[in-house]
């Protein structure tokens, strides 16, 4: 049941129309609790309330209801007056044209209604903004331009990092970098230094929608700005495309000239920051290990100016000479030795050759010394070939530091050079000839399409609320 009055209920039937079906259900006997649910009991048993014939039956019941309360005495007024010598055919005809007629001016009188609400919210606002646009907006001339940002060509080597030069990937952050300075408000002050933005923009040869007060703010001219400048980036091919709008062709082709030669300048400052630090961080490198290098020298020298220049040439020099007395002193002992063998030996002899053996002893004694022992505020020959040989093994390792210090640079060099951004303009901005807004047909179109739009939206919405609250 609740199905059908649902149903009922949907089929958007009149009020004369819901009471013919309750008068109807009434004379059937029937008992409901509304008319849809008179509708619904009626169909049930088969009877279309709405019929012709059936409402006819209806009329005619009600005048006899009214005849007999008259006969009664009953103070009830007419409905319908009965006209003298009216036949109940006739007055049926008379009372279907009566409603016929009713139903036409009500179609008529809401049709005028729709018409005056179009008119007022929808064609009136149209036909305003079409003659603004046809006939007071000011021509508007777009110059369009697309540029990219390109990496140097790297040479050939194994690092994956060189599948991606000379790409659009290798200088994606760079173009969004790019783009992002163009829409900013320092590039508007800029271009309006320059060029006269605001100047341009509160001309009075503008109408007064486009045009902006005399002596505006920069939040003002910036809003104006991200109207007029619209930059798009395509990270699929890494092309920034600009289109520059003014009311003069020239000084739009002005705009797009002066915004590239910005971005051109902002793309030299990132990549030159770039190699700066890296070659700056290279030389600093190279200056301490050429620093190092440099004190570990002179280092050695103070050391071989304070002693023999060659110590180990020395060294070898006086343990040859010891060896050689050494064998001296063997044979001289072997000497001695044969001698005191004898029962009688030559005194003579051996006391010569006993002052041979302590001269030789002497001589090793001061020889041993020498390379040995310290003398009074100086240090062993020793010791000092050793501070040498440690300073000479500085100075080895400070010369590797600075070839790879040296190789560094150069490779830092090399590296900074293929960092390098430039841009080049694929689309060059040429003078229009013909203005290119305002689009009065289109723009005229979109404003009767939202306005229709928010009409029928707000019509559905009090449709829908007039019948929840009937209901």
């Amino acid at each position: 049941m609740a199905a059908a009055l649902k149903s009922v209920r949907r089929e958007g039937l009149t009020r004369q129309q819901l009471r013919i079906a309750r008068r109807l259900a009434e004379q059937q006997g029937l008992t409901t609790r509304s008319d849809y649910d008179a509708v619904r009991q009626l169909r049930a048993l088969g009877q279309d309330p709405f019929a012709t014939g059936t409402m006819l039956e209806v009329i005619e019941a009600a005048d006899k209801t009214a005849l007999i309360q008259q006969d009664k005495g009953t103070n009830v007024p007419e409905t319908v007056p009965p006209a003298t010598g009216e036949s109940a055919l006739a007055r049926r005809e008379r009372e279907i044209t009566r409603i016929q007629r009713d139903i036409a001016r009500r179609r008529r009188r809401k049709m005028v209604q729709l018409l005056t609400r179009l008119s007022f919210f929808v064609f009136l606002p149209t036909l305003l903004a079409g003659y603004y646009y046809f006939r007071v907006a000011t021509p508007m001339y777009s110059v369009k331009s697309e540029f990219l940002i390109l990496q140097a060509d790297a040479s050939a080597g194994g690092s994956l990092g060189g599948l991606f030069s000379g790409t659009q990937f290798a200088t994606n952050q760079d173009s969004i970098a790019v783009q992002s300075y163009l829409q900013s408000k320092d590039a508007m002050l800029r271009l309006d230094q320059d060029v006269g933005f605001k100047s341009h923009f509160s001309d009075p040869h503008l109408d007064p929608i486009q045009r902006m007060a005399p002596d505006p703010s920069n939040e003002a001219a910036y809003s104006v700005y991200r109207k007029y400048v619209k930059i798009g980036y395509d990270p699929t091919e890494g092309v920034i495309k600009m289109e520059a709008i003014a009311a003069d062709p020239q000084l739009a082709t002005e705009f797009s000239t002066h915004l590239i030669t910005y971005a051109e300048d902002r793309v030299d400052e990132l990549s030159r920051r770039k190699r700066e630090d890296a070659v700056r961080s290279a030389r600093e490198g190279l200056e301490r290990a050429k620093a190092d290098r440099r004190d570990a020298q002179e280092k050695l020298v103070e050391l071989q100016e304070g002693t023999i220049v060659d110590p180990e040439a020395v060294i070898g020099t006086l343990r040859s000479q010891i060896a050689g007395y050494e064998v001296q002193l063997q044979e001289k002992q072997l000497q001695i030795a044969a001698l005191n063998d004898n029962s009688r030996p030559n005194e003579a002899r051996v006391k010569g050759t006993q002052a041979d053996i302590d001269r030789l002893q002497t001589l090793l004694a001061d020889l041993n010394n020498r390379m040995t022992q310290t003398q009074t505020n100086d240090t062993s020959l020793a010791a000092k070939t050793a501070q040498v040989q440690l300073a000479q093994a500085d100075l080895s390792t400070a010369d590797l530091f600075l070839q790879s210090a040296l190789q560094n640079e150069k490779q830092t060099e090399m590296e900074a050079n293929r960092q390098v951004r430039y841009l080049t303009t694929s689309v060059r901005p040429v003078a229009p000839q013909d203005p290119s807004y305002p689009r009065a047909f289109e723009n005229t179109l979109l404003v009767l399409l939202v306005l229709s739009g928010v009409y029928l939206m707000i019509s559905l919405t009090g449709a829908i609320l007039r019948e929840q609250v009937a209901n």
